[in-house]
């Protein structure tokens, strides 16, 4: 037990002082204003039990095989034929969404041309967001769990739908660099056995000119649903050969961002977002990942 704990405290120190140089390179590198091809590389890589074969066979939905990886929080869960969800009824959005992507979800007949977005009727009238509320506001309606990775099931399509998987979203954003990250996000699933994808709005603070830090954001319509200043997306990435899973974490402003700028410059620290979302990852990573003998030194 002692050889345990001592061998899960090297690793999240180890990860510590990854998440630092992390960010002292990415500082660098905007400084600089050029690209260094081995970023993703120095990602910290998490040993993980061999994936059984029946979680091959559940169908690409299931909530059971989403949540592999446990909840980042517990608060308001829904379910659904395509992700899982914690709902914020305050904010009128979700605080996370996941879903789990790999060949068979990206694959089908399915097309969003059946779909409409729609009220969510299983939150409390006081609390949901309507169509009404984006109508005219200037803000696209943002999915947070992406409508075409999931084709496997027209249900599943017509699930993303719903308001509660939605959040307002910058146009430019949403239609461009935004869009990049999903499609980066799916064509991970021919390189890894599953891809996890949680997806949630971020409320960030900003020094003012009186020093201070504030967290200012606009609420759109009558039910005042709130626009984020941010949003991230957290990929945990199974390794094909067992050998464990890679971690990528990303944050957006939410705002135009020219397309010329690649993804990799959003890329930050996995415990930046934990710490501003309040939400938790690596623990749940870390108790799925019991046998940390299989934790060697490099």
């Amino acid at each position: 037990m002692r050889r345990c704990w001592k061998t899960g405290a090297t690793l999240l120190f180890g990860a510590g002082l990854g998440a630092a140089a992390s960010r002292l390179l990415s500082a660098r590198d905007r400084e600089e204003g050029e690209e260094r091809p081995g970023l993703l590389s120095r990602v910290p890589v998490l040993p993980v039990p061999g994936v059984q074969a029946s979680e091959l066979t559940v169908s690409p939905g299931a909530s059971g095989a989403v949540m592999k990886y446990g909840f980042p929080s517990l608060a308001n869960i829904k379910t659904r034929e395509s992700y899982v969800t914690s709902y914020d009824p305050r904010t009128r959005t979700a605080s996370w969404v996941i879903e789990r992507l790999n060949p068979a979800a990206l694959s089908g007949s399915s097309d969003r041309k059946y779909c409409e977005f729609k009220e969510d009727d299983s939150v409390h009238v006081f609390h949901r967001a309507t169509n009404t509320d984006y109508r005219g506001s200037g803000f696209d309606r943002g999915h947070l769990a992406a409508a075409a990775n999931h084709k496997w099931s027209q249900k599943a399509m017509d699930d993303t739908f719903y308001l509660s998987n939605v959040a307002p979203q910058n146009p430019h954003l949403n239609q461009n660099t935004w869009n990049n990250l999903e499609k980066l996000c799916r064509s991970l699933t021919k390189r890894y056995l599953n891809v996890y994808v949680c997806t949630g709005p971020l409320y960030l603070p900003r020094q003012e000119a009186d020093g201070k830090l504030y967290v200012h954001y606009q609420v759109l319509g009558r039910n005042h649903v709130a626009v984020p200043t941010h949003f991230f997306k957290v990929l945990i990435l199974e390794q094909a050969d067992g050998r464990g899973v890679e971690l990528r974490s990303y944050v957006l402003p939410n705002e135009p961002v020219d397309e010329k700028v690649p993804l990799e410059r959003f890329l930050v620290p996995i415990e930046t977002i934990e710490r501003a979302s309040g939400l938790l990852f690596v623990p749940n990573i870390m108790k799925r990942s019991s046998n940390l003998q299989a934790i060697t030194a490099k």
